[in-house]
């Protein structure tokens, strides 16, 4: 059995993300505006914002890849999808972490029953059911099509995030609109580095778990 572990195209990555990362950091804490009525607070905005980004790009992915396992059978979209979503859910934790703690001094408090923040604790919540039904759902097979479906499904939440703030009444609309053409000057381009570079981030950690799942899956047939 000859399984090679090297993967230049992810050192690589690595190396450029680390770089990225540093300067992203230093563009947050000493290039970005300070917004008067949010104060230091307003800073997490480049961190909150990216990061769901990070998180509901990956929930596609796994969309994507479940449709494509479906129509494939290939075990290699069903690893692909469910590295998606092991991503997707660490940065949805870390929106839901960080939302509060941007909310606390803005609202007074760290959580209200607000439509963006609802919708998105539902999404997390029925990735906590997708990974019960990886963990416990029986044969493997099987497993793979039901998560292909629910990865699917779970999907048709995301628009609703981003749009259920236009959903609901205006009372219910206290979550902060990222609209830029209504922000103060010097903030967009370090947002869109902020984006940038956790994209990048995202792509890392995407391409290191899936070869782990399939050096796992090489382990696992070759042993058969």
């Amino acid at each position: 059995m000859s399984i090679q572990f090297q993967d230049r195209t992810a050192n690589n990555l690595l190396v450029l993300t680390i770089i990225l990362m540093s300067a992203n950091l230093y563009t947050i804490f000493f290039v970005a505006p300070m917004v008067p009525e949010q104060t230091w607070a307003q800073k997490i905005f480049y961190i909150h914002v990216p990061i769901a980004w990070t998180g509901f790009l990956s929930y596609f992915i796994v969309m994507v890849a479940g449709i494509l396992f479906l129509l494939k059978k290939d075990p290699f979209w069903d690893r692909l999808g469910l590295a998606a979503a092991e991503i997707g859910t660490l940065f949805i934790v870390l929106v839901l972490i960080t939302g509060p703690i941007w909310a606390t001094p803005i609202w007074g408090r760290p959580w209200v029953w607000e439509p963006r923040l609802t919708t998105t604790l539902i999404l997390f919540l029925i990735y906590v059911g997708y990974f019960m039904l990886r963990k416990f759902g029986g044969h493997p097979e099987r497993v793979a099509r039901y998560a292909a479906v629910l990865g699917i499904m779970a999907f048709i939440d995301v628009p609703l995030i981003f749009y259920s703030v236009k959903f609901w009444a205006p009372q219910f609309q206290l979550h902060p609109q990222v609209e830029m053409g209504q922000q103060p000057d010097g903030i967009f381009y370090p947002f869109l580095f902020s984006m940038i570079t956790f994209t990048i981030l995202n792509i890392l950690m995407l391409r290191i778990r899936v070869r782990i799942l399939n050096f796992h899956h090489q382990i696992i047939t070759n042993n058969v």
